[in-house]
């Protein structure tokens, strides 16, 4: 696991830690809109009203980019990426079941994001830390796979990209460049949002799961908040996480 030397190092290699940390005022303001919005969204998750389900579903994530802004490094604006893609897909989804493909691909891309955010810390396999995910993987694409029909290669693709994802997660612990705690928050993160979409896909594809809804967004939104809290925690710097000796050494 990391140690608090990553960060001593990190401080000896001259970065400067990401500003902005402490809750300042416009800090509360937006953890107060995005939480008002959550429970908003809570609240009509059951009604027929797609114009406010759309805008308070939208407002936890847009509170999160703005609290990431301004991304300078290369982990965070790969992050902020994910963030967007993933606000994106959340409003396709909610605007109509005719654009299911193209949210789906929006969520594929921020999860593709998020892995590459991870290789800017550590490119190393850690092909142990692969096997899990991949049993998960082919585990859920049995599972799915009778209910899945004509949606089955977007479906599995998607199934292939959030495990890769989980796995680079896993392989940021113990990485230099990145502290101990955010590679916490980043693997939280990742099962989390692990966990959202195994719901999500059983409700869709296999069987209906009455009030799943408020677990599935519940930990939707915590997972996002961990994997932003990542980019914006002490650990995290304004320059790139490898420098070129850092990546030989995680090459090696």
């Amino acid at each position: 696991m990391g140690t608090h030397l990553s960060g001593v190092g990190a401080h000896r290699r001259g970065k400067v830690p990401a500003m902005g940390r402490e809750l300042t005022g416009g800090t509360r303001i937006l953890a107060g809109v995005g939480l008002a919005g959550a429970v908003g969204f809570l609240l009509v998750l059951d009604l027929e009203r797609r114009d406010i389900r759309v805008v308070t579903k939208a407002l936890p994530m847009i509170c999160l980019l703005l609290w990431l802004w301004q991304p300078r490094e290369r982990y965070s604006r790969w992050i902020f990426a994910g963030l967007a893609l993933s606000l994106l897909g959340d409003v396709l989804l909610d605007v109509g079941p005719e654009l299911f493909l193209p949210g789906l691909g929006a969520f594929l891309l921020a999860h593709v994001s998020y892995a590459a955010a991870y290789l800017t810390v550590t490119r190393r396999l850690h092909l142990a830390r692969a096997l899990p995910f991949g049993v998960l993987a082919v585990g859920a694409s049995v599972a799915l796979g009778p209910g899945l029909g004509g949606m089955a290669l977007p479906v599995m693709a998607y199934v292939a990209v959030i495990c890769t994802m989980g796995w680079r997660a896993w392989a940021l612990m113990g990485a230099p460049g990145l502290a101990r705690r955010e590679q916490w928050l980043a693997f939280a993160g990742a099962l989390l949002f692990a966990a959202s979409d195994g719901l999500l896909s059983i409700k869709l594809f296999v069987r209906p799961l009455p009030g799943a809804g408020y677990a599935i967004m519940s930990l939707y939104w915590a997972a996002q908040l961990c994997i932003a809290l990542s980019a914006r925690g002490p650990g995290t710097s304004n320059s790139s996480v490898l420098d070129p000796g850092a990546a030989a050494k995680q090459t090696a």
